[in-house]
């Protein structure tokens, strides 16, 4: 049996009105992901990243070109998809516990099975002894290992993060990188992480794309060749951080030329779906 996690992403252009102009956010994007690998995407805000995590969540159905996981076409939400923001989003009154048995809504599951699962998981993001604990009693941290929990209790094939570790401190973030590639090593799952940061770019991904902006396109792609555990020091490591960093500078900003009319105008647009067919 072929191994599960094949995430396939086919001309995909993606339109939104702003203020009622149309923006192009993403624009013929082209790109596969497979089975098991950990696949980041550094790009400058406004590049689409986040769109890109949302057509492939299902959340957004309105845009051109076809997503794919294992040959069949993403449609709506699945239990097949994770998904970790870069905020936790716990339940307030809800445990650890509760929040990451969240993930199994729908899945059937006995009562038993789903608190194995739930346990499985507590040890597995280094959360033992805080089960019954509640959100407000978490630190950032903390709150963020339950939630990529809750995004893998339920053993989807892949697992997508969307600026996970932003709002944390550095030591932190630091941590929490190592925990998150021992969870890929002992999971096995396909992982697709969004960052602003080059370095934990190249740091966790199997591979590296460099996305540019307005509309989002793939600029570049990096093979990062280096067996884990990983040094940060590495030299090697350091080599391909200045050769992503090179690739994200030589999108540039937006030309004044091209700049959107209503961004001067506008501190925040309103932004409102709309589907447009393919020129």
């Amino acid at each position: 049996m072929a191994r599960q996690g094949y995430l396939r992403i086919d001309g995909v252009s993606k339109r939104f009105q702003v203020n009622g102009a149309p923006l192009r956010v993403l624009d013929r994007l082209d790109l596969s992901v497979a089975p098991g690998e950990f696949l980041t995407i550094v790009g400058a805000s406004g590049c689409g990243k986040s769109t890109l995590l949302r057509l492939i969540a299902g959340l957004d159905t309105m845009y051109d070109g076809g997503v794919s996981l294992d040959g069949a076409p993403i449609v709506e939400p699945g239990l097949d998809r994770g998904l970790v923001f870069q905020e936790p989003r716990l339940f307030p009154w809800l445990t650890v516990a509760g929040n990451i048995e969240l993930g199994l809504l729908n899945t059937g599951q006995t009562k038993a099975a789903r608190r194995d699962a739930v346990r499985h998981h507590i040890a597995l993001v280094g959360l033992d002894g805080f089960q019954d604990a509640y959100p407000y009693q978490l630190s950032g941290g903390m709150a963020q290992r339950a939630a990529i929990a809750r995004g893998l209790v339920n053993r989807p094939r892949v697992l997508l993060l969307d600026e996970p570790f932003g709002a944390l401190d550095a030591m932190t973030r630091a941590r929490l990188q190592e925990e998150l590639q021992r969870i890929w090593a002992a999971e096995g799952i396909t992982m697709l992480l969004v960052t602003h940061d080059v370095e934990e770019a190249v740091y966790l991904g199997d591979r590296v794309v460099v996305m540019a902006p307005r509309p989002g396109r793939i600029a570049a792609s990096f093979d990062v060749d280096v067996p884990r555990l990983r040094d940060r020091a590495s030299p090697v490591l350091a080599s391909l951080r200045d050769r992503v960093m090179c690739a994200l500078e030589a999108t540039g900003p937006t030309p004044a030329a091209e700049t959107p009319p209503w961004t001067a105008a506008v501190a925040t647009p309103r932004l409102e779906p709309v589907y447009q067919p393919a020129e």
